[in-house]
């Protein structure tokens, strides 16, 4: 079923970041199955009916295809990607560690539920930990280091104009995790990351309402001025209301963690 070929034949040579370097720039995956890939930090080849399984129900759930509460039939699950049971065991007791599926005793598995509660935590813990990071890209970080961001704010600039949301919102995941490079603090950036998977479907969900992709696009061009005109306190200040907004959108959508 995946597009692409195998990784290099000397990959037992490299070290386990170069490994996971090479399967990211595998062509064929998309940006969904390249995020998951990334925050799980996950180097075998994804041409393996395991990591086919893990890629295809994380960025269903993640791109709002498959809904909290969704069973996930592991008999089905199996059939789809002629394997037997043990890669899709393995596949959704990864996705359950990532806090994305449900596994209980003598139940099906399914799409976990997030509670609103339970939002509202890890969006106040990204919002400081996104502050954070703006200061410490105002305190650190050079011209040229800022040149990323602004490619990336121009992506998200023609992908608001198209109205594309999908295009849009990777893009706004790809803004956020260059902030989280460049701010250089791996202890933040893994925190981050471990929260973040969870987050993806709701950040998608908050952009897909009506309004959001300008208000989103307009939010972030102020935070790259901010940098550029190296204020680090209006940086850190916006970037926490980016994060808030995109909590509040999720409130008014009427989210209580369930699809039914």
């Amino acid at each position: 079923m995946r597009r692409c070929t195998a990784v290099a034949v000397d990959e037992a040579d490299r070290s386990p970041a170069e490994q996971s370097r090479a399967v990211l720039a595998t062509p064929g995956l998309t940006a969904g199955e390249r995020e998951i890939l990334r925050v799980l930090g996950r180097s075998e080849d994804p041409d393996s009916v395991g990591a086919q399984i893990l890629l295809s129900v994380g960025a269903a759930i993640i791109e709002g295809r498959l809904k909290p509460g969704d069973d996930l039939n592991s008999v089905e699950l199996a059939r789809r990607f002629s394997s037997s049971r043990t890669p899709v065991r393995e596949a959704l007791a990864t996705l359950e560690r990532e806090g994305l599926v449900e596994i209980a005793a003598r139940k099906r598995p399914r799409v976990r539920a997030l509670g609103i509660e339970e939002v509202r935590e890890i969006y106040e813990l990204r919002g400081e930990l996104y502050g954070l990071v703006s200061r410490r890209i105002v305190e650190n970080c050079s011209d040229d280091d800022l040149d990323r961001l602004r490619e990336v704010q121009a992506e998200l600039e023609e992908a608001a104009a198209a109205e594309d949301l999908d295009r849009y919102f990777w893009a706004n995941v790809e803004f956020r995790n260059t902030e989280a490079r460049l701010a250089a603090n791996e202890t933040v950036r893994a925190v981050l990351d471990s929260v973040g998977i969870r987050t993806l479907q709701l950040r998608h969900l908050s952009l897909s309402l009506p309004g959001r992709i300008g208000t989103s696009v307009t939010d972030h061009r102020r935070l790259v001025q901010a940098y550029e005109d190296r204020e680090a306190q209006l940086a850190a200040a916006l970037t926490r209301s980016i994060v808030h907004r995109g909590l509040a959108a999720v409130e008014r959508s009427g989210w209580t963690g369930f699809a039914h």
